[in-house]
């Protein structure tokens, strides 16, 4: 397993479209490796007892009008004390406009300053929710991820069974690609898995006895997909004349990726299977799950309803 414990300043300022504001101060080496940040109210009144400095900082509108009923030795004093603190970034939101003194201390002290007109909660919410994702605990696993019906199918089985060609022909059918051969896993939360491909690798396909294909180029932006949640994992195996295989689904069964658990469906392979349509039928079938009808249930309850009527027609 892979935890990214940092990520570049750089690839945060370019991925939230942040203004630098500071353009002297040399933020090529400077990462952060935390998701969560901090607006420094309470440190701008010259409180720094448990102050996360190693956080993002967050200038809102509040801690802006705040800073303008000061004086500007006041203002100083505040910037000079709070900059002494070596934080990874400050961050004014919601179109406020720092002033002159800021931007000169702050760049006194290596730390850029940045801008963005976004207001202070949606980019608050915005940032946390990026941050977790890319410093997720990560896992790279052989698969294949496709998007289907809204549901984020992971398709696992032995090299060589059919896993890419039942991605194609899931794309012919109007579904998306996320990966094929690596999938890189991101636990995000304890109840979600977001599934992406690497950067190298990204929209191309392996088909044996052809090559490498670019999905994207041959069918268009419309069948990828940069992530996605994973929701349902099919393995593929050969088929065994000997094993017993699940006929009604009664018994959900699961696989585990970083402590968290996912269903999981085995599927033999014979020839003349159609894995796209069983791909789709168990993609639709998990999400009608998720709605609370469950099919297999129901074909039980019937059954045992008509052995009750049967047994009361005996009785008679």
């Amino acid at each position: 397993m892979n935890s990214n414990s940092s990520v570049e300043l750089t690839k945060i300022a370019k991925s939230m479209e942040l203004k630098n504001l500071t353009p002297d101060v040399d933020i090529s080496s400077i990462v952060v490796t935390t998701p969560d940040i901090n607006r420094p109210a309470l440190q701008l009144t010259g409180y720094f007892e448990h102050f996360a400095s190693e956080r993002v900082q967050i200038v809102g509108y509040v801690e802006f009008t705040y800073l303008e009923h000061m004086t500007r030795n006041q203002r100083v004093h505040a910037y000079e004390q709070f900059c002494a603190h070596k934080v990874p970034c400050i961050i004014f939101t919601s179109r406020t406009d720092p002033d002159e003194d800021i931007l000169r201390i702050a760049t006194e002290n290596g730390i850029p300053v940045f801008t963005t007109e976004k207001n202070t909660s949606p980019f608050m919410a915005e940032i946390i929710r990026w941050l977790n994702v890319e410093l997720a605990p990560c896992i790279s696993i052989h698969g294949v991820l496709v998007d289907v019906y809204g549901e984020g199918v992971l398709i696992m089985g032995e090299s060589g069974i059919g896993k890419s060609e039942a991605a194609l022909e899931l794309i012919k059918r109007g579904h998306r690609l996320v990966s094929d051969d690596v999938v890189e896993i991101r636990k995000v939360s304890d109840a979600s898995l977001v599934g992406s491909a690497p950067d190298i690798t990204r929209h191309f396909i392996e088909l044996r006895g052809i090559g490498i294909i670019d999905a994207k180029t041959l069918f268009g932006v419309e069948s990828v997909k940069n992530t996605q949640t994973i929701d349902l994992v099919i393995k593929l195996e050969e088929w065994d004349k000997d094993k017993e295989y699940d006929r009604l689904g009664l018994q959900e069964e699961y696989t585990e990726f970083l402590g968290n658990r996912v269903v999981c469906h085995s599927i033999p392979i014979r020839p003349g299977r159609s894995l796209a349509v069983i791909v789709e039928s168990a993609a639709v079938n998990h999400r009608q799950k998720k709605m609370g009808y469950n099919a297999a249930q129901e074909l039980y309850n019937r059954v045992q309803k008509s052995l009750a009527k049967k047994k009361e027609e005996q009785k008679k």
